[in-house]
């Protein structure tokens, strides 16, 4: 994350999933009151917390998700993972028939997945999450903002990894391999660039986005967050397997700066 002590004409990149070390210090806060490990694991890429905090300069509740060293996301930030939703679902017609049928990579802290299931037209939501420690935090409902996420009846929690199911034939749903969905919407590594695994790399190329498009059905949607400004040579790589590439650049308050913030959601269709 950028200095919290820019000004207010910056706007900072990384203020999601960049270093809250600074934001996340209690500050003289007394622990218990204003602290609180929610859940905790060790698992295949490190030890996983979920922590809550208040946050001092807003009076909040702060929900973070710490992977090792490194924080991963907060409930301080929350506007590009809207977005993901709202803009990858915003760019597909009205469905023929039946609802919309989603898949979430990456469950998280559950903005995204809540997101999708405000939209009417959605008829049902697989979420693919590899760490089973995450689905078990909202089958618990230890997030209050998505309390009942878990519970309903559209949603499938899957436990996997998306970037292995991409590259099958039987894809994301378990209960029905090769099943194709109108939009694919994924947040889990940093960028394209920055990934939490190197085994998530060849997913961000020209062959790896092509077996993504095997489990679209013709006109679907891939949106993809992303911490970074929109990166060229990666808006190429799309270009090269869609039809449609657009780049949104999502800005919101930086309560911690005291300036604006920003993200990126692609959006290809």
């Amino acid at each position: 994350m950028s200095d919290p002590g820019r000004g207010t004409a910056a706007v900072p990149w990384h203020a999601d999933r960049g270093d809250l070390t600074a934001a996340a210090s209690t500050r003289g806060c007394s622990v218990g009151a204003r602290f609180e490990e929610l859940a905790w694991a060790a698992t295949a890429m490190g030890e996983i917390s979920l922590r809550r905090r208040v946050e001092p300069t807003l009076g909040v509740d702060v929900f973070e998700v710490k992977l090792g060293d490194e924080f991963l996301m907060s409930s301080l930030f929350t506007v590009a993972e809207v977005e993901l939703a709202r803009l990858g679902l915003a760019a597909l017609p009205d469905p023929d028939g039946g609802g919309l049928d989603v898949v979430v990579g990456g469950l998280g802290l559950g903005y995204t997945a809540r997101t999708v299931l405000e939209d009417a037209r959605v008829g049902a939501l697989v979420v693919v999450e590899a760490l089973a420690e995450v689905v078990d935090w909202h089958e618990r409902d230890l997030l209050p903002d998505t309390v009942g996420l878990a519970a309903d009846p559209r949603v499938r929690l899957v436990r996997g990894d998306f970037f292995a199911a991409t590259a099958t034939d039987d894809g994301y749903d378990p209960e029905a391999p090769g099943r194709r969905f109108h939009a694919v919407l994924v947040d889990i590594d940093h960028t394209p660039a920055h990934v939490l695994h190197p085994s998530h790399a060849a997913f961000y190329t020209v062959d790896g986005l092509r077996r993504l498009t095997r489990h679209l059905h013709p006109g679907g949607v891939f949106a993809l967050w992303s911490d970074d400004p929109p990166d060229e040579a990666f808006l190429e790589v799309l270009r090269t397997v869609f039809g449609t590439v657009e780049a949104h650049v999502v800005t919101f308050a930086n309560p911690l700066t005291r300036g604006e913030s920003a993200n990126s959601v692609y959006v290809a269709r």
